[in-house]
């Protein structure tokens, strides 16, 4: 039987970090979920048995007490899942100061203060890191400057973590999902299904369009990706440290200039920049 961890996964309450929280727990490792929705975190920890804490991943008091209660609860931390995130959409030009600020500090300030508080525990134990980034931080998309440069600086985030912790035993990762049928997707979906007209206006119809594209043609599951983050942590990927791995059905392989082979492409109305 695989020895059991402790392991923090943020944005615990739905999507990725609650298919990653019952993918450890069926595992038979300790979990602390935290976010900062109480009644989503009560229900996943309901049903899998993990431990909610109600934090904001910003806050650095929220912080440093989720760290603090994983402590009393098990007495170590062996692993941390940065997957908490929110995006906001426009150019740099059209950016308003708030959604910046929203976004940068939850998707990149957030995961720099659990790391800063978690190392001690982390490098007691040997530990692992994994974070949740996006196919946005290697390729760029229309109207997501925040979004996309929080989760590339989120790669270096975790490259710093391996480069100068790898000697003694920590490793961090990172995980990049292209669209993946989460509680923030299908609502972005949701909104690009009416935008352009699509179909019944539903987000399976605008998933269909947007993944059209895609090699496997479809959005990915949430425990899809948890598989991935479950064996980053494990001691199965022991010599896997600093490493980008893509999780996104192959969109990152494709080189859009050949598109046009396959596809007749025209762009809709209003959708020029």
């Amino acid at each position: 039987m695989t020895e059991s961890r402790v392991v923090i996964v943020t944005g615990g309450g739905t999507g990725i970090g609650a298919a990653t929280a019952r993918q450890l727990r069926a595992d038979g490792h300790r979990v602390v979920i935290s976010g900062r929705r109480a009644d989503p975190l009560e229900q996943i920890a309901e049903e899998t048995g993990a431990l909610a804490h109600h934090a904001d991943a910003g806050d650095p008091a929220d912080v440093q007490g989720l760290v603090d209660a994983t402590v009393e609860a098990y007495g170590r931390i062996d692993g941390v899942v940065l997957n908490a995130g929110v995006g906001r959409g426009g150019a740099v030009g059209d950016i308003p100061d708030e959604d910046w600020d929203l976004v940068l500090r939850t998707n990149l300030t957030g995961p720099f203060l659990l790391l800063r508080a978690a190392i001690p525990h982390l490098l007691q134990t040997r530990g692992s890191v994994v974070a949740v980034a996006s196919v946005a931080a290697l390729r760029n998309g229309v109207a997501n400057a925040a979004y996309a440069t929080s989760k590339a600086a989120l790669l270096q985030l975790c490259r710093s973590v391996a480069v100068d912790y790898g000697k003694q035993g920590l490793r961090a990762n990172t995980v990049c999902p292209s669209w993946v049928r989460t509680e923030m997707a299908d609502g972005r979906m949701t909104r690009f299904a009416r935008e352009a007209d699509l179909g019944d206006g539903s987000a399976d119809a605008a998933y269909e369009e947007a993944t059209r594209l895609i090699p496997t043609g479809r959005p990915g599951d949430p425990a899809e990706v948890a598989e991935a983050i479950t064996w980053l942590l494990s001691p199965a990927a022991s010599f896997v440290n600093g490493a980008t791995l893509t999780v996104d059905g192959g969109v990152t392989a494709l080189d859009p200039g050949t598109l046009a082979f396959d596809f007749d492409i025209t762009p809709r109305a209003g959708s020029a920049r």
